[in-house]
């Protein structure tokens, strides 16, 4: 079925309904951000585990990863996501003492460096 669509005076608009065609281009909403934590001189390793465990839902395992990289590398992403909800996520950090930032994603996929994305996302 083809709709036509009047813009103006003498202009018409012709618009293919039914089946999507899929496209390579992001729009703004569809942009990934990163929530990255960086490694402070103030929060215990343990405590940066178990805020990544209980305001994410991550294992206790993928907590303790995550909290390794913040001390090693000295930042993690550990969560991704649209902006809105990552920056939603580094409230909260902020919240539980940790120093948070929202990126833009580098990759295209949310990830950056392959991290896992928030239960809350």
């Amino acid at each position: 079925m083809t709709l036509s669509v009047a813009l103006g005076p003498d202009t018409r608009e012709s618009t293919q309904t039914g089946t999507a065609a899929s496209t390579d281009v992001l729009t703004a909403p569809d942009i990934p951000w990163n929530l990255v934590i960086w490694n402070d001189p103030v929060n215990l390793m343990s405590y940066v585990s178990y805020v990544f465990r209980s305001y994410f839902g991550y294992s206790e395992t993928k907590a303790n990863k995550l909290m390794m990289e913040v001390h090693k590398k000295g930042r993690s992403i550990v969560a991704h996501g649209s902006k809105e909800q990552v920056e939603q996520h580094a409230v909260a950090m902020h919240g539980y003492g940790l120093w948070a930032t929202v990126e833009k994603a580098t990759d295209g996929n949310g990830s950056g460096s392959g991290k896992g994305k928030g239960k809350r996302g």
